[in-house]
This record gives C-alpha cells, sequence and structure tokens, in this order.
C-alpha cells in the first residue's frame, strides 16, 4: 500500500497547498511512422534518386540505411528507407504529420519515384514537458509510488511508469517532468493530471516558495 507523507502547518493553517494552480505543459516532440505500400512486385524506392533532386536530403547508406529529409513547414525530420517505411519526428502537434508526409511524398514524386497508394500515418509517440510548480521528494516517492525507479547515481531523475494511461515519466526534484509513451495530446493531459493528484495525495510536493521542513513550520505539502 502507497503511504501519505504528513504535511506540517502552522498552527490554523490548512494542511495542504495547491501547488500554484494546475501543472503546465507542452508538446515538445510528436513521432510518427508512415507506410507507403509499394506492392507486391518487391519494388523498392531509389533513395539515390531523390537525393539527387533535393537538397535539403541526405543519404549516406554506409553510415545509416535511411534517408534523412529535413523540412522547413512544417518543421520536421524524416527517415525514408527504400522499403517504403518512414519515421516523422520533430513535430510539435499530431496534425502537422499528414501535412509534412504529403510534402515529403512531393518531393519524392518530384524525383520520379513512383507512389499510387495514399500513406498509411500511425502516431507512435508524443512527448511533453511540464513543471509542476513545486519540488519533488525522489527519495520518498521511490519508495511510496509503484512502478517508480530512482537510482540518482545513474541519472538525476526519477523514472516513474504510469500503468493507466499507460505513459512513462521523467521527474526531477525541481518539478520538472517529462511524459512519453502517449499517442494523444489528451492522453498526455490525462496522465499529467493524474500524476499531480497523485503528488498531492502522496504528498511528496513541496509548493514553491516555502523553504522546507527544516525548522520551519510554516512548509506545506502537496
Amino acid at each position: 500500500m502507497a503511504k501519505k507523507r504528513a504535511a506540517n502547518p502552522a498552527a490554523g493553517e490548512s494542511p495542504a497547498i495547491e501547488a500554484g494552480g494546475k501543472a503546465e505543459w507542452k508538446v515538445e516532440n510528436v513521432v510518427a511512422t508512415v507506410v507507403i505500400d509499394l506492392g507486391t512486385s518487391g519494388e523498392k524506392i531509389n533513395l539515390n534518386q531523390i537525393v539527387r533532386k533535393n537538397s535539403d536530403c541526405e543519404y549516406n547508406p554506409e553510415r545509416f540505411p535511411g534517408l534523412i529529409m529535413r523540412l522547413v513547414g512544417p518543421k520536421a525530420t524524416i527517415l525514408v528507407f527504400s522499403t517504403g517505411k518512414m519515421v516523422v519526428t520533430g513535430l510539435r502537434a499530431a496534425d502537422e504529420a499528414r501535412a509534412a508526409v504529403a510534402r515529403a511524398i512531393a518531393k519524392m514524386k518530384q524525383a520520379k519515384v513512383d507512389i499510387k497508394a495514399e500513406p498509411v500515418i500511425t502516431i507512435q509517440n508524443i512527448v511533453a514537458s511540464g513543471d509542476l510548480h513545486a519540488s519533488i521528494d525522489l527519495n520518498e516517492a521511490s519508495v511510496i509510488m509503484e512502478n517508480a525507479m530512482y537510482e540518482p547515481e545513474v541519472f538525476p531523475g526519477l523514472i516513474y511508469r504510469m500503468a493507466e494511461p499507460k505513459t512513462v515519466f521523467l521527474i526531477f526534484s525541481t518539478g520538472r517532468i517529462v511524459c512519453t509513451g502517449a499517442k494523444t495530446k489528451e492522453i498526455v493531459g490525462e496522465a499529467v493530471e493524474k500524476f499531480v493528484d497523485q503528488v498531492k495525495e502522496y504528498g511528496i510536493g513541496q509548493a514553491e516558495g516555502e523553504t522546507g521542513s527544516d525548522g520551519n513550520d510554516d512548509a506545506d505539502f502537496i
């Protein structure tokens, strides 16, 4: 059973406070995979043909088997493989994926690559960063939270695997967080909101502006 950490409020004060209101967060990166159906003939995309026609592409098969295409609008990096598979990274919103893929397909067609079928786009991962506006006791969190791992000699943050919604958090003592593994922005919001509730429930967060529990009875925990 997870235990709660007792707050230590001054006389007459509430035993818990809201840590600066709701946590702030934003999407930093959206990763999508793309599959282009090349048929059953075993044909492959000629990556050399694409790189010769596009100055924003790099292809060095001795170092990496895919072509690297960098787009400006929407800003994205696309890895294109001869099998018809692609990986899109660097997007700031999932709804930008279709426009980025359309631009990549257009560049490929300009290079005389024959693509007839519509590509299948799948959002694989959304990475978001945030701030809880509260310091977090990582040692305490690692003890009372299930599926949490904290090895400060290896990595300064705590790794927390949330079961539902299925996501992974990197949590730092400053209250900064990184959430990864979500497939939609809505899932990110749900996961962050749930984590904030857990921080309050377990009493492992101390609001910004408080000096801590080292002799100061005015420290409140969320």
